[in-house]
């Protein structure tokens, strides 16, 4: 039952990342754009380019590559520490972008990415007993 709730959270997560990559490629820019925060050193465009590259990447990776699911899912939580400042700053600044249009949405959307942490790092099998022969 375990390894079908890690199997079912790594394609959805794998999934849900490719989704979030494509949309910072396309319909979803300017929005993505909006969230990157005025002391990042990386031009906004190129940050939110970039970040949906690694974004299909690790998703893609997650979803099609089962044998690398535990670096993987590293990278992936990973990936979710590095970007959680963009976070803080969207809070701490009152960036509107996605709907969360005030404090109290910016705020409770923080306590949403260490669950996509612990999500990475389930469904990249860091939390499997091994069998001891």
């Amino acid at each position: 039952m375990a390894s079908a709730a890690r199997t079912v959270a790594r394609l959805l997560l794998g999934a849900a990342m490719v989704g979030a990559g494509v949309l910072h490629l396309t319909t979803q820019r300017q929005e993505f754009q909006a969230q990157v925060p005025d002391w990042f050193p990386v031009d906004p465009d190129l940050t939110v380019l970039a970040s949906g590259v690694v974004e299909i990447t690790l998703g893609a990776a997650f979803v099609a590559l089962p044998r690398r699911r535990r670096l993987v899912g590293a990278l992936l939580a990973a990936f979710f520490v590095l970007v959680f400042p963009g976070n803080v700053a969207q809070y701490v600044e009152g960036t509107d972008a996605f709907g969360l249009d005030t404090d109290r949405k910016r705020l409770v959307r923080l306590f949403f990415q260490p669950v996509l942490v612990l999500l990475a790092l389930f469904g990249g099998g860091w939390w499997q007993r091994t069998r001891h022969h």
